[in-house]
Formats: structure tokens, C-alpha cells, sequence
């Protein structure tokens, strides 16, 4: 089991199949860690890991240590009912008052539309570690913790007199385990009591000499009872088993049958496996066949005989297959005033000191001061990191057959958490996954793929009985019950039925990306000839020829009526439109992909698309959030939903639509930088796109500021100690809205073109190298640019042969892309090497 005997010879990295040939690509940056000065004070102190389903929180105290679990199946509730019979004649009511520009009744009215709130996500537990008295008085100075985003492990190290603690936690998806190696530099010297425990109704017992089984059942239904619903439902079962192995020589004894003892051993390997009996969204949890005490057994028995270094080189093969497909390295300016040779002194000074920030003991700087210190410093290399902290959560919260990443990814230590945890379809689920394709993680979409499909199942039934139009639909928030109907509550948030065709975006996504034919045809066409129906039929005939919906919102805004009352229902918001427009747009395309341009339902989409009103432009000059210029009460709203059809949407373009991209200058300058994180990332792709870098960046430099949880009210937006993005409090959206505003600001493309470095900050990231980036149409990218110029780009695709245009900076070559193989080009855009892969 020694580390030391194992050599792992791999492949090469898919960042490594292109290097530049003019440049040198030594590597000044950070290490990719997170680093932390003491033990984890508050949750979000702790580290993150997690292989998709698993996930713990590492907090890393030294006499005692908390790692607290997560599982993605466990949440409150049964399969529901999402339809309203009652519905329809509500819609009715809304609609005439809409019709009469009554909008504060409409918008009363509305709530009659509504229906019960989300189930919640709920934790699994906690294993607990208590350390002999010793610990209490460990060398001060000694103590590191760290998560390295390389090996997805989290390290925590301490010495006790002249005896070295150091403690390894993975989470590994081919495993289905999260392991925890504790040793000691000292033969003997490790002594500790391990348990396990819950918040939830649960049994825990010591089963033998080195197993503890912790049984326990989720809630049937939420902590405030539905509507209409007296009874206690059987909830989702689970079940957890922790293994423990000690060297030769260590002892463990069971003590009261429910905590196990070590003593005198040199290292301990834990092993958690844990099942539910969750068995898909439309099984009862009392009808579930599923024994999540067998399953996790068997899934232990399947591991049992891997020795610690088979477990942990599974891990990396499986986990840097995907982290190690994309490298980012940026760099200030070599440049000065003074001379060139008094700054290359600044910079060997400068390197020093990134060498010692990479350490984590000795008073080295933690992450948390990097955050502080970045609005003086503004230090490339944490963008760097904060970019591929967003990949590694990606990787860790979703993976093929897992559930989606919810509102906090897997990462959960309340029974009643923030928003129920529960997946948000008016921006949040979205966000998730915008960095899956550009940044080279496809696989990890798959979840949202499989989800979309069970809403699409569910939002049928509430299209037909709540509307009386065919196709499905899905609203605002969403469960893992794949609830399709609207939330509780008031109709600014709750009736908004545009959530089911924004997802619907992400699958012709996925195939411009891919170019995956198979996955158009099986999976994506008929999610969207769904979808499509639905919208076709809730489209009504409006004054002067256009198509509206009715009601209508722009998510979680009100506005001032004409009369002078606060409401939020009116008609064709702009982005109800602009989410119809791409659908529409979208599913026109693929039908010419697939041969089915000539079928009925896209001739209706045709004629609907010329109907569609306009985006249009307000009096001030900005981009109207409403069908009617009403008086915006909150002109810094943390929404910017009515700039969709810039970002993520195509349909607003700097080449093909310039006043409306005028006009969305002017939304964001009048919107300004406060909000969310999820808010400052969304800001950062829109100025990306505009071609903005300088205003792109100022929203990357938003964001960084340090969050404290003590007072976590008093910010809006910002970054925890472990960088965990706040709303506040904790939403994990804008750590991938982050990634993915950082590769649009370097890579931007359509299936026929790709624009390079179109918002690089030339004076913030003067010099760098990304490599592995995906854009549409196949095709990877790899960049390196020098004192803010392109100096060197290799391409490839793997799909199939394409023809692109090249943009940089107004200069525009048209390229052949053949299948396999590899082309570089020089800064003038001039192919000067090729070679097979």
C-alpha cells in the first residue's frame, strides 16, 4: 500500500496534443490549490470533493474533524400531481385582464395559476473522527490544508511533536467511494475514534470490528405540508456504510456497538459507500424495489479488495481524463516604463513570492488572502484557478447517471436549505452547465439531458390540463420529482412557463458542438418537436398581425403600471420572445439536418417566426424588458433576462443586429455591477459578447472579493474562503457562470465561425496560453498571445471536416478543417504546420 511502489504511466493529456512552436509556454503559474490557513470556522470554509452522486465537505480540525456528507438522490417528498384542473378558467381571467391593460389584477389574478412549492434536497451525515488528547496540542506553524484541483484530493497535515499527521480525502466515480487515508510518520502513533451520525430519522451501529452502518429515511414529504396533502408518505431510504482498514499491528475496537476504535496503528484507509432507494422520478418510494442496504454493501464488497494506491490511481485516470483536457495560463505584462531589466528583476522578485504563496504551511498565504489581496494585485494566476475550480465542481457534482447539479451542486448541511436547493429554470440550472461544452466536459451535461426528458414527461400532463395546448412545459423551479408546474407563491417569480424551452436550448447545444447526429436525432428532436408544440399552441394572436404570450413575466421583476400599481403579469416579455425566437430558430435548423425540413410542424414554425415581435428599443434607449415601455421601479434588478438573445441566445449579434447591441450596452451600463454572483458572471458573458474586454473584466474583478460568513447580508456576490460563489448565501451558479465568462471572453464561435481572443483585457492578461477549448462545430481551440497580440493558434476537430472563418481583430481567413488532424497558425493568421493526431 506504500504510494512509492506504483509507477502510472498514462496517455497524453488532450491539453498536451498541441504545444506552440514560437513561444515559451514555461509555466510561472500558481499551483492549481486552494489553500487554507487553519481548520474549516464555518461550512464555507470547508473543501468540496465529490464524484457526481457522493460528496463531502472537509473541514479539517485537528482533535476532532467533521467530514459531512451529501448524496444527490436524498430529498423530502414523493412523486406528485403537477397538473390544475381549475387552471384554465384562471388563465382565461388573467388573459381579459392582460387584454384590458389591467396589469395589478392580472397580476393578483395569477396566483390562482399557482401550485405547491419544490421538494427539498436533503444531507446524508456526518462521519466524526475524534483524535487522542495529544492533538489538542499539535506544533503551531506545523498545520496545512489544502484542495488540490490536479488530483481532486483534499490534504490536511499537522505535526504532534516530532510525529507527522496527514490525512487524504478523494471521492472516486469508478469507486462510488469516498476514501479517507490517515497516517502517521511514526510507526504506531495513530489513535482515533470514528462514527457516524445524521440530522435525519436514522439507525447507526457498529457492525463487527470494522464496519459502522448508518440506516436512516428522508422526510415523505416537505417541512411545510403540501396543499391538500393530511398523510405522512414513506420517503426516500438510505443507507450509508463506512469501512475501516488499519496497518499491521493497529487494533480497532467496537465501542457500544456504534463507534469503532483505533489504536497503535501506522495509517487507516475509511471507505464510504452510500445508496437510496430512489429509483427514478415517477416511483413511489413505498413501490421502490430498490434495498439501499444491499446496494451499498455490494458496492463496498466490489472495492474491498483494491489495496489504497489501486483506488486512488483508478481516481486520477477517471478524473484527469476530464480536468486535463483544458489549461489556462495568464500572465501580466514584461513591459515597463522604467526599462525592460528593472521589471525582469520585479518579476524574479514576484516569482519568488508565487513559489512561497504555493506553499501551505510556515505562514504562507492562504486562498482566502489571494481573494482579499486581488482587488491591489490582480493576480492572473487566480484567475486561473478560479476558472478551473469551476471545471473540477462541474466534474465533481455531475457525471453520466447522476442527478443534476442543484442550486449547491451536491453540497448540502441543512434540512432546510436556501431555496430548497432546488433546481431554478429561470437562470440557475442553466447556468450549471453553460461551461460543459466550451470548456471541454460534455459528458457531465448528461444529467440535464436525462432530466429534461423526465420533465418532458411530467409537462406534458401539465400542458394539457393546466393550458389545454399539446407538447410539454415546465415553469420556474423544479425538483428532483421533476415537478413541472408552477411554485407557490406570487406570479413575479412563480408563473413563468418559459423554463422547459430554455433548457431545450442546451440540446442543439450539445450538437453544435458535438456535431453528434445520433444524439440530434434520438434525444434532442423530439424533446424540442415537444417543447415547439407547446410554444406554438400558448402563442396567441395579438394586435397588428404578432404572436404573444399572455399572461406573461420577466422573471422576478415588477414593473409600474400605467395606473401607477406595482405588477409583474402583462405580455410577450422580451425575453419570453427571445426564448421562443432561438427554440424556433433551433429546431428549424435541425430539421435541416436531419432531413425534415418538409414535415408540418416545422412549416408552422416558419410562419410563426415571422410573427414574432421584434426586440425593441426604449425611450431611454435600452433594450425594453416589457412589451410596453412600463416605468422599471428597480432599474439595478439582479435580472438580466431580457438580454437573452445575446447571451446565452444568438439571435442579438455585434455583425448582424449593431443598434440592438448598442442598446444592450446601455441595459448594462444602466443595470450597473451590483448583484448576485450569478448576476456578475451573467454580466461578464453579455459585455463578452459585446466584444467589451475592458468592461467584461471589471465584472471578473466584481467578483472576487471575500465574503464573511458572519455577516454574509452585508455583500452582494463575492467569493467564500474554499471560493465557493455567494448569492448571498452560497449558490454554486456563478463558479460555472465564471468558467464559462472567462472561455467566452477568449473563444466565441458559431458552426461556422470562430472568433479569437475577442475580450481578452490585453492589459490585465498581457501574455497567456489557453488550451483545449471547445468551440461549435467540433472543432478544438488552442491560443497564445503576447503583450495582448495573437502570437500563435493550433486547431483540431475529431468530428468531422468542416470549413471555418477566422476572425481576429477584423482580419477574417477562411480555413479547411480535416478530421484528425492538427493545423497551426501564425499571428497573421497563416497556416504553417500540420500533422495527423
Amino acid at each position: 500500500m506504500e504510494d512509492g511502489e506504483w509507477v502510472l504511466v498514462r496517455k497524453p493529456a488532450e491539453k498536451d496534443f498541441w504545444n506552440p512552436t514560437s513561444m515559451d509556454l514555461a509555466d510561472t503559474s500558481k499551483p492549481l490549490k486552494v489553500t487554507f490557513s487553519g481548520p474549516a470556522k464555518h461550512w464555507t470554509d470547508a473543501i468540496p470533493i465529490g464524484n457526481g452522486r457522493l460528496g463531502a465537505m472537509v473541514w479539517g480540525g485537528i482533535a476532532s474533524e467533521t467530514l459531512q456528507l451529501n448524496e444527490d438522490t436524498l430529498w423530502t417528498g414523493v412523486p406528485g400531481d403537477y397538473t390544475n384542473p381549475e387552471a384554465p378558467a384562471a388563465l382565461a381571467e388573467v388573459r381579459k385582464l392582460v387584454d384590458n391593460g389591467d396589469y395589478a389584477e392580472a397580476t393578483k389574478a395569477a396566483v390562482k395559476l399557482s401550485d405547491h412549492p419544490s421538494d427539498v434536497y436533503q444531507l446524508l451525515g456526518d462521519i466524526k473522527l475524534e483524535f487522542d488528547e495529544s492533538h489538542v496540542k499539535y506544533t503551531e506553524g506545523t498545520y496545512s490544508r489544502e484542495l488540490d484541483l490536479e488530483t481532486a484530493t483534499a490534504r490536511v497535515k499537522y505535526s504532534v511533536g516530532d510525529v507527522e499527521f496527514m490525512r487524504e480525502h478523494f471521492a472516486s466515480n469508478p469507486g462510488q467511494v469516498i476514501v479517507t487515508k490517515i497516517s502517521a510518520s511514526k510507526p504506531g502513533s495513530l489513535s482515533f475514534t470514528v462514527s457516524l451520525d445524521s440530522k435525519l430519522h436514522h439507525h447507526s451501529q457498529a457492525n463487527g470490528q470494522n464496519q459502522i452502518i448508518l440506516q436512516g429515511s428522508c422526510p415523505g414529504k416537505r417541512i411545510q405540508p403540501k396543499v391538500g396533502l393530511n398523510e405522512n408518505p414513506k420517503g426516500i431510504q438510505f443507507t450509508a456504510v463506512l469501512d475501516l482498514q488499519v496497518s499491521q499491528g493497529g487494533v480497532i475496537h467496537n465501542i457500544d456497538d456504534k463507534k469503532l476504535k483505533v489504536e497503535g496503528s501506522d495509517w487507516a484507509v475509511l471507505l464510504l459507500v452510500a445508496s437510496s432507494s430512489f429509483d427514478g422520478p415517477f416511483t413511489m418510494p413505498s413501490d421502490s424495489k430498490k434495498d439501499p442496504t444491499s446496494d451499498s454493501l455490494n458496492a463496498l464488497k466490489s472495492i474491498k479488495t483494491l489495496s489504497y494506491s489501486d483506488l486512488y490511481a483508478h481516481h486520477l485516470d477517471d478524473y484527469q481524463n476530464l480536468f486535463h483536457r483544458v489549461s489556462l495560463q495568464l500572465s501580466k505584462s514584461s513591459k515597463s516604463n522604467l526599462g525592460d531589466g528593472s521589471l525582469e528583476m520585479k518579476e524574479v522578485k514576484s516569482s519568488t513570492k508565487i513559489s512561497h504563496i504555493s506553499k501551505s504551511n510556515d505562514g504562507a498565504v492562504s486562498t482566502a488572502e489571494r481573494v482579499k489581496s486581488f482587488q491591489t494585485d490582480e493576480d492572473p494566476s487566480f484567475v486561473e484557478l478560479l476558472f478551473q475550480y469551476g471545471r473540477y465542481l462541474l466534474i465533481s457534482s455531475s457525471r453520466p447517471g447522476t442527478q443534476v447539479s442543484n442550486l449547491q451542486g451536491i453540497w448540502n448541511k441543512d434540512i432546510e436549505p436556501a431555496w430548497d436547493c432546488a433546481p431554478h429554470l429561470n437562470i440557475n440550472l442553466q447556468m450549471n452547465y453553460w461551461p460543459s461544452l466550451p470548456c471541454n466536459l460534455k459528458e457531465c451535461q448528461e444529467p440535464l439531458f436525462d432530466f429534461i426528458s423526465s420533465l418532458a414527461i411530467n409537462g406534458s400532463k401539465t400542458a394539457k390540463v393546466n393550458y389545454e395546448t399539446s407538447g410539454w412545459v415546465a415553469h420556474q423551479v423544479t425538483d428532483i420529482w421533476a415537478k413541472t408546474s408552477p411554485d407557490r407563491g406570487e406570479a413575479v417569480w412563480a408563473l413563468w412557463p418559459m423554463g422547459g424551452a430554455w433548457l431545450c436550448t442546451h440540446l442543439w447545444e450539445q450538437f453544435t458542438y458535438t456535431m453528434d447526429k445520433d444524439f440530434l436525432k434520438n434525444k434532442a428532436y423530439p424533446l424540442l418537436e415537444g417543447c415547439t408544440s407547446f410554444l406554438l399552441d400558448w402563442l396567441i394572436e395579438g394586435p397588428g398581425g404578432y404572436l404573444e404570450t399572455n399572461p406573461s413575466t420577466s422573471p422576478e421583476h415588477m414593473f409600474v403600471a400605467p395606473d401607477g400599481k406595482p405588477a409583474s403579469v402583462s405580455y410577450s416579455s422580451t425575453m419570453d420572445i427571445a426564448i421562443i425566437r432561438e427554440v424556433f430558430s433551433e429546431i428549424v435548423s435541425a430539421a435541416e439536418v436531419l432531413g425534415r425540413k418538409d414535415d408540418a410542424l416545422i412549416g408552422k414554425v416558419r410562419e410563426a417566426l415571422a410573427k414574432l415581435p421584434p426586440t425593441k428599443i426604449a425611450r431611454d434607449g435600452s433594450i425594453m424588458e416589457w412589451a410596453v415601455d412600463f416605468q422599471d421601479p428597480e432599474v439595478h434588478h439582479r435580472h438580466v433576462s431580457h438580454l437573452f438573445g445575446l447571451f446565452p441566445g444568438h439571435t442579438i449579434t455585434v455583425e448582424k443586429t449593431p443598434d440592438l447591441c448598442k442598446a444592450v450596452d446601455f441595459t448594462l451600463f444602466k443595470r450597473g455591477v451590483e448583484g448576485p454572483g450569478w448576476s456578475t458572471t451573467w454580466k461578464t458573458a453579455l459585455w463578452a459578447r459585446l466584444h467589451y474586454s475592458e468592461h467584461a473584466y471589471r465584472m471578473v474583478k466584481h467578483l472576487i472579493s471575500l465574503v464573511d460568513p458572519t455577516h454574509e447580508a452585508d455583500f452582494e456576490g463575492g467569493l467564500y474562503s474554499n471560493l465557493f460563489t455567494a448569492h448571498p448565501p452560497f449558490q454554486i451558479d456563478a463558479n460555472f457562470g465564471f468558467s464559462a465568462a472567462v472561455a467566452e471572453m477568449l473563444v466565441q464561435s458559431t458552426t461556422k465561425d470562430l472568433y479569437l481572443l475577442p475580450a481578452l483585457p490585453r492589459d490585465k492578461w498581457a501574455n497567456g496560453c489557453v488550451k483545449g477549448l471547445k468551440a461549435r462545430g467540433g472543432v478544438t481551440v488552442n491560443i497564445c498571445w503576447q503583450e495582448g497580440d495573437l502570437e500563435e493558434f493550433g486547431l483540431w476537430s475529431m468530428e468531422e471536416n468542416s470549413v471555418k472563418r477566422l476572425h481576429y481583430r477584423g482580419t477574417t481567413i477562411t480555413a479547411k478543417i480535416s478530421t484528425g488532424k492538427v493545423y497551426t497558425f501564425n499571428r497573421r493568421l497563416k497556416c504553417v504546420k500540420t500533422y495527423s493526431l
